[in-house]
């Protein structure tokens, strides 16, 4: 069924207040189909909704909802239903919610919270934003490594069903350190009186608390794991970070790439919820620093005034191509950036290998430039009607600009990474904005040469 029979349904069902098939037909959806619905509801809907769940998957539901919707309904229910559904959310899904809301509603969830839940909650709050340890859940499953198959079954059975994973165990020695780690499916097809340290994998991949999630990110994508341990700076296993929290990283560290690569402030707010204002600010900054750089644009193309106006009919084919030339270095350097931004982000290219990478591009820009060299030597001559120096001189300009731009959109990148900053910084409109302006002082340096103006 399409979803919006599935949502008429729904409607109808809470119109004329059948809530008894209202309940069972959200039962028959998945939770975030659930939350989807009544991300459509107004408030007093939505807390009816709510309220009409099963407390066993209230919780579940929540954590699907909108960062707004969470909000109006804290703001609506009493302090024992906010109580109850902050104990049945698995932590790490607690801490995401409270770090999205005002100090004064956080204030009133936390006092209504066990003091158990409030004490986790308040630690996992202390780690810094964008850590392993903000992300980190501390509902998984640890073994000895003395204890045998039967032993950690019988542990699965009791304790798994309030885990967020039970695909993988976590190994642990007499003082918490993290030894190893073993999949379910291989301890299930073991001996029952097998021991876990005969099992268990040493080569364990982790992170510590303090690591970036981008770097959480990279590691789980790499080593294609479900989830991954989290230890402390002794190394004392204390939580684990799962797929699910990854692709919420992911998510939003390219989001943030993208909007850095396009000139823009990095922002958490939906689009359609953030005031125009806002979106405004978001732009502004960029666009005059570009409009700043494009100062010495206008400098260059006045301070070589005498070029242009030397020969009438030379100065306006040379003005004529100055958009081409600018464009296509603009569209030279953004390509190289993209893949270069890219390379970097998956680790497929280092630091190390800024030369390799500043060669390969050298000769991408040699085969580029000589096939539009070529190009626009004839275009010039015979479509603009330019002399054949002239016509030499927009192409040998256009050569040297795409070498340039593939040379700027390498480089820079790199040199931003080397910095300590985001190489998504150095991406299209920076890198044209400076194409831009070293194109021009190459095309009328060219021109002054061989035309002898």
């Amino acid at each position: 069924m399409e979803w919006e029979a599935i949502e008429k349904r729904l409607n109808d069902l809470l119109e004329k207040g059948r809530h008894g098939e209202l309940r069972g037909a959200m039962m028959m959806l998945n939770e975030v189909d659930i939350a989807q619905y009544m991300e459509t509801l107004d408030k007093d809907k939505l807390l009816l909704v709510f309220r009409i769940l099963p407390k066993d998957i209230s919780a579940d539901v929540f954590s699907y909802m909108s960062a707004d919707q969470k909000q109006t309904l804290i703001e609506s229910i009493g302090d024992q239903e906010i109580s109850s559904l902050i104990d049945d959310m698995f932590l790490d899904d607690a801490v995401d919610f409270l770090e999205e809301l005002p100090a004064s509603v956080v204030k009133r969830v936390l006092q209504s919270a066990t003091p158990e839940k409030r004490n986790l909650i308040n630690q996992f709050l202390r780690y810094p934003e964008n850590s392993a340890g903000s992300l980190m859940t501390i509902e998984y499953l640890e073994f000895r490594s003395e204890d045998t198959v039967r032993q950690a079954m019988e542990i699965i059975r009791k304790e798994g069903l309030d885990k967020e994973t039970i695909y993988t165990l976590y190994i642990i020695d007499q003082t918490h350190h993290l030894i190893g780690t073993l999949a379910l499916r291989k301890m299930i097809l073991a001996s029952e009186d097998t021991v876990l340290s005969d099992l268990m994998d040493r080569n364990v991949v982790f992170v510590h608390t303090l690591d970036d999630q981008e770097q959480v990110a990279e590691l789980v994508r790499h080593y294609d794991l479900m989830a991954i341990p989290v230890v402390d700076k002794e190394e004392r296993l204390v939580g684990i970070i799962t797929a699910d929290d990854i692709m919420d990283v992911i998510e939003e560290e390219t989001t943030e790439d993208f909007e850095k690569m396009a000139a823009l402030t990095p922002s958490d707010d939906e689009y359609l919820k953030t005031s125009p204002f806002k979106l405004a600010l978001n732009r502004i900054p960029w666009l005059l620093l570009m409009a700043v750089i494009a100062i010495f644009t206008g400098m260059i193309i006045t301070y070589y005034e005498d070029v242009l106006s030397a020969n009438a009919a030379v100065g306006i084919i040379l003005t004529a191509c100055i958009p081409m030339l600018m464009d296509t270095g603009g569209n030279c350097g953004a390509q190289s950036s993209t893949l270069i931004i890219r390379g970097l982000s998956l680790g497929q290219i280092t630091l190390k290998d800024f030369f390799k990478a500043l060669w390969k591009e050298f000769r991408v820009a040699m085969i580029v430039g000589t096939v539009l060299f070529a190009f626009t030597l004839v275009r010039v001559h015979f479509v603009n009607g330019a002399t054949w120096p002239v016509s030499f001189v927009v192409a040998a300009a256009l050569l040297c600009t795409i070498i340039l731009a593939k040379a700027l959109g390498c480089a820079m990148p790199m040199l931003a990474k080397r910095l300590g900053l985001d190489p998504a910084l150095m991406a299209s409109p920076l890198i044209t904005t400076v194409v831009d302006m070293s194109s021009l002082f190459i095309y009328f340096t060219i021109a002054k040469a061989v035309l002898k103006i």
